[in-house]
């Protein structure tokens, strides 16, 4: 049996035919601050995705990184007035402990970027080495004319991508820049920010070098399916993408697998805009199975928006799964694995078994391949 799923690259749902061990790379967290629900979709989308292939048979190697090198952490430990490794360090707890709390399976690996910079100095070094970068005012960029792909994720056009690196602090008048869409690999750090020499001068790495170093070292050369929020398809997957294919040459990713953002008040969740609804404050009021529950009840490729209703809607539907334990046995565990085999189809998945609980069968095993424990 195989998966289908949508591939961002293909713009179109495809199947999916891992070898028997699954490698995997999901962007995580830059822990500056905790957990909110646009966090929680990503990674539960992605949870489900690995029950259902090691449901398969598979083995799955799901490594996560956690961006602890970069502006918005330092910008944060500045304000707090702590050292930006210990604000590091507590928000990772925290949000571990909401994955735990929300029942999401351990991953391969959590690889901190700060655990990389060697990786990192060596990968900018195959980039140059290979002539798909260049050095200007103690900075190393990459030189994206030299990559004929860029923009095969994405699929936006040259005005699109310039407008998203703007907003996304691509810096596109950076002076040092031949184009406006290359991007940094290696910078100097500010005065109050991490230092480590290089050859081509002290500093620090860019946003996008860290998920690159972290998959080769992690994985090797390709990987099966990597993805996030949509929100990273350009720059930072479209970014990745282009100086690993630099570095090595190889092909680096086989599926890319996006996750729809999270609305509240008509806008996307973020830290920025500061409109968040965060798990921590969830659980105090609401069974994690609830939370779990208002994320997969839609799909991954829908965007969605926050609500009231979500949480109560939830509680209700647990409470009726629960009071399906020994009930009627039945087949409802084949359709939910057929809908999540057809592209991932959470939202398919919680309306058969909410069906099959109506009608008095027992939902515990099919339940359970959501991550709901009954």
């Amino acid at each position: 049996m195989a998966m289908n799923l949508y591939d961002t690259a293909r713009q179109k749902i495809v199947p999916f035919t891992p070898g028997p061990t699954v490698l995997m790379y999901t962007c995580g967290i830059t822990p500056y601050d905790a957990t909110h629900l646009g966090h929680a979709s990503t990674f539960l989308f992605y949870d489900v995705l690995q029950r259902r292939l090691i449901d398969l048979g598979h083995e799955v190697k799901c490594v996560r990184n956690v961006t602890d090198v970069d502006d918005p952490l330092f910008a944060k430990a500045r304000q707090l007035g702590v050292h930006y490794l210990d604000l590091a360090a507590g928000e990772e707890t925290r949000f571990n402990q909401d994955m735990d709390a929300l029942n999401a399976l351990p991953v391969y690996s959590t690889p901190r970027a700060s655990s990389a910079i060697s990786d990192i100095r060596g990968f900018i070094g195959m980039v140059l080495d290979r002539g798909f970068a260049y050095t200007a005012g103690g900075s190393v960029y990459f030189d994206v004319s030299k990559s004929d792909s860029f923009g095969s994720i994405s699929h936006y056009s040259h005005d699109e991508m310039i407008e998203l690196a703007e907003q996304r602090g691509g810096n596109v008048q950076d002076p040092n820049k031949r184009h406006p869409l290359d991007f940094v690999l290696w910078h100097p750090s500010a005065p109050d920010e991490p230092s480590w020499d290089t050859m081509w001068g002290p500093g620090r790495p860019g946003w996008h070098i860290e998920c690159s170093a972290l998959a080769l070292r992690e994985l090797g050369t390709t990987i099966d399916l990597h993805g996030g929020g949509s929100d990273l398809i350009f720059p930072h997957h479209e970014c990745e993408r282009a100086q690993s294919e630099a570095a090595t040459g190889e092909p680096f990713v086989r599926h890319w697998m996006h996750i729809a953002m999270v609305f509240m008040d008509g806008q996307k969740m973020s830290k920025s805009l500061g409109n968040l609804v965060f798990v921590d404050a969830l659980r105090k009021i609401w069974d994690p199975r609830v939370i779990r529950l208002g994320v997969i009840e839609h799909h991954y490729r829908t965007e969605w928006e926050w609500d009231d209703t979500i949480m109560p809607r939830n509680a209700a539907r647990l409470d009726a799964w629960r009071n399906s334990v020994g009930g009627l046995s039945g087949d409802v565990l084949s359709a939910v694995r057929m809908s999540l085999d057809d592209d991932l189809d959470t939202k398919g998945a919680v309306a058969l078994i909410d069906a099959a609980a109506h009608d008095g069968q027992d939902v515990t095993a099919s339940a359970a391949l959501l991550g709901v424990l009954l």
